[in-house]
């Protein structure tokens, strides 16, 4: 599974809309849509608040572990 198939469904599984998710992120909707969509890469730094944010690991996100 890529990472961005498992932001978009850790957002999904808490309800929240990708509006909430970038203002948490400090970015545009319009960017935090293109990477839940694969178009852009996600920096490191993003992927740790997501990380803190939903209480699971970076190696989750990226999809090197199925372990929360």
């Amino acid at each position: 599974m890529y990472h961005f198939q498992r932001i978009r469904d850790l957002r999904e599984d808490a309800d929240l809309k990708q509006k909430e998710i970038a203002a948490i992120l400090g970015i545009d909707q319009r960017v935090y849509s293109n990477y839940e969509m694969g178009k852009r890469e996600i920096p490191v730094h993003l992927l740790i608040i997501l990380a803190d944010y939903y209480d699971t690991t970076i190696d989750y996100l990226v999809g090197r572990t199925d372990n929360k």
